[in-house]
């Protein structure tokens, strides 16, 4: 990836990939989000929003998606490994479509691309396959029941607030027979990010407070989508390493990117 020197960013991925034969939960309908206390929502969706609106209205918004075009193509080889045609897929939190541009009509024959940020969906890279932009919020997604063959999702569920939702809405989406192939950053991510601060803040203010958002363990996520329903779990882990030339490259990018 981009190597400049020192410091060093991780991004740890967890990229899966789900066949569940067989439904094992029926998941309610798709309702517009309650307000809930902020102890339970630690993401302001409608902030992410306006930072997503934001990133794709700059003058060169691909500059910084180095990281989800990466990602976005290995997921793409994820489905060319499975040999079938999807007639109707999803991509969930799809962006300027970092999946999409890497897949082709004869694998995936309609896509329906999803995003809170309708900016990032007006601004999507072209792809052959013929194509549908919805905005709505990842945890709830406006489809019917057994709708698709096939959902994606590339470096967006990090963001959600209720991720066991969000899997669960997953699910409700997907035929019987469905495939579910995603990537979200996992536990390790900006490791070393989170300990300068950390130091930084123990040595002037004798304690330290979260600056980066949370993310969830590897070992969490098989349990949650157990629960959601899915079965026939395969977890991939892998790491890309980013060097910047110093901290203030670093929150550059890092907005820039609207990741984090």
């Amino acid at each position: 990836m981009r190597g400049l020197s020192r410091p060093a960013l991780r991004a740890g991925w967890c990229g899966r990939l789900w066949a569940p034969p067989r439904r094992a939960l029926a998941a309610s309908p798709p309702s517009p989000p309650a307000a809930t206390s902020g102890a339970l929502n630690p993401f302001d969706r409608r902030l992410k929003r306006k930072q997503k609106n934001w990133a794709a209205l700059q003058a060169e918004p691909a500059k910084c998606d180095y990281l989800r075009e990466e990602v976005g193509g290995r997921i793409a080889d994820r489905v060319f490994d499975i040999t079938r045609t999807f007639p109707l897929a999803l991509d969930v939190g799809s962006g300027r479509g970092y999946i999409a541009q890497h897949l082709t009509k004869e694998t995936v024959e309609k896509l329906i691309q999803v995003d809170v940020a309708e900016n990032a969906l007006k601004n999507a890279v072209e792809t052959e396959i013929p194509t549908v932009k919805v905005v709505a919020d990842e945890e709830f997604l406006p489809f019917k029941e057994n709708t698709f063959d096939l959902v994606v999702s590339s470096l967006s569920l990090h963001w959600v607030n209720d991720l066991p939702k969000a899997f669960k809405e997953i699910h409700h989406v997907l035929k019987p027979d469905g495939v579910f192939i995603g990537a979200m950053f996992g536990g390790d991510t900006l490791y070393e990010l989170r300990c300068s601060l950390q130091l930084a803040e123990l040595e002037r203010e004798g304690g330290f407070s979260p600056h980066v958002s949370p993310f969830t363990a590897v070992a969490d996520l098989g349990h949650l989508l157990s629960r959601a329903g899915f079965n026939t779990l395969t977890v991939d882990t892998d790491e890309i390493q980013v060097n910047y030339p110093g901290l203030f490259e670093v929150m550059e990018d890092l907005q820039a990117k609207t990741y984090f």
